[in-house]
């Protein structure tokens, strides 16, 4: 029996749109795996650069990437779950189209699944990188909350996490099994959240405590997201009520017993609470910075 067929397979889904700039580099951080079981998706979403051609030529030369193309943009989310509809490993990961892994990223995590079958998500340090090129990362991640048996135990501290250090920890791009990857998702704001939430409550995570992984970070606005993710204008107004709309929906449809399921709303009544709390504190300190600047008072057009 060969290495490969005794591993299980790895599938690593890249969703891609008009990244001819950089989709190389992502490709060859991934063939550089050393896991000898391992599988490339990429899901062009209708692409009008020359991402096609890099992406074609690629598979070309080696058989563990897959490649297809949308003929039309589906959307961000679309994308992304059809990438994962499309592999065919027992464990996936999401990679985005300017970020890269060390080359021992997916044995390295693998050996952490194989601890304890019950895991359906393992995390590393990521590795972020701002506009300005300042790099950032978590070095003191407690990962032993989230590998509590008890769901609403994990679903608590994820909601925690959400509003203090998800910035620093983002289980989206973790590795997890497929099973669990292609949950039924809804395309909203936020849903990343609502889908990391749901990620706890279904089974206990292991965390690699290394920087394996590296981000180019994007700052967008709600009004930026709901024009990528084509949701009506008005839900950024009301993002947070929601979030937690659907994250109750997923307590209801989990196998809780009554006094975690109970655990579990509570949990939701915070994070509602928080996040109500940080949008005030975000509008009085703006408030305040318009408050402090000059107010000018000369004639309109003078010179």
């Amino acid at each position: 029996m060969s290495p490969a067929s005794s591993c299980p397979r790895v599938s690593i889904a890249l969703p891609v749109y008009n990244g001819a700039d950089s989709v190389a580099s992502v490709i060859e951080s991934v063939l550089a795996q050393t896991y000898p079981n391992l599988e490339l998706v990429i899901s062009d979403n209708g692409s009008t650069d020359g991402t096609e051609e890099i992406c074609r030529e690629f598979a070309r030369r080696d058989a563990r990437v897959v490649y297809q193309r949308h003929p039309t943009n589906v959307g961000l989310l679309n994308n992304f779950v059809s990438a994962a509809e499309t592999a065919t490993g027992t464990y996936l990961r999401w990679i985005g189209d300017e970020d890269s892994l060390e080359p021992d990223y997916v044995s390295r995590v693998m050996d952490v699944f194989a601890e304890d079958p019950r895991r359906v998500l393992v995390t590393t340090q990521i590795v972020y990188t701002d506009a300005e090129g300042v790099e950032t990362s978590d070095f003191g991640y407690d990962a032993s909350v989230l590998a509590a048996p008890d769901p609403a135990v994990r679903f608590d501290e994820m909601l925690r996490l959400l509003t203090t250090d998800f910035a620093t920890l983002d289980p989206v791009y973790g590795t997890m099994r497929r099973d669990v990857a292609t949950m039924p998702r809804k395309n909203m704001l936020r849903e990343d959240q609502v889908f990391a939430a749901r990620l706890a409550l279904a089974g206990p995570w292991g965390h690699v405590a290394a920087p394996l992984a590296y981000r180019i970070r994007h700052e967008g606005t709600a009004s930026q997201l709901t024009g990528l993710l084509g949701v009506p204008a008005w839900r950024r107004h009301v993002r947070i009520l929601l979030q937690c709309r659907e994250m109750s929906y997923w307590v209801g449809r989990s196998a809780l017993a009554p006094d975690q399921r109970r655990r579990a709303r509570t949990a939701i009544l915070r994070f509602y609470a928080r996040g109500k709390q940080t949008k005030l504190r975000r509008g009085a300190a703006k408030l305040e910075r318009m408050a402090r600047r000059p107010l000018d008072l000369s004639p309109s057009g003078a010179s």
